[in-house]
């Protein structure tokens, strides 16, 4: 096979309004794994689970940057980038 993977990153809303933050080269099956207690121990328990936004990145170590990047702001700032990306501001 001589196809890169394209990694995306994605943000999951927890039935209690918390944002998960991911990386992944299938977005549709990783969510299936998060739905069914195979994906990450912090999601189980917390569904209904929803995807909240997913962007392709161009690498693996760009997809890293990321979701570390997110990882590292507080809730309300990760609502308001959300926000901002769904607005169609990429700011």
């Amino acid at each position: 096979m001589t196809a890169e993977r394209r990694w995306s990153l994605y943000l999951l809303e927890t039935a209690g309004g918390a944002l998960y933050t991911g990386i992944t080269t299938d977005v549709a099956r990783r969510l299936q794994q998060h739905r069914t207690g195979r994906g990450a121990k912090a999601l189980r328990g917390k569904g209904p689970l929803t995807l909240r936004y997913q962007q392709p990145m161009a690498s693996h170590g760009e997809a890293l940057r990321q979701e570390a990047a997110l990882k590292r702001l507080s809730a309300s700032q990760k609502r308001a980038w959300l926000a901002r990306r769904l607005d169609g501001d990429e700011s």
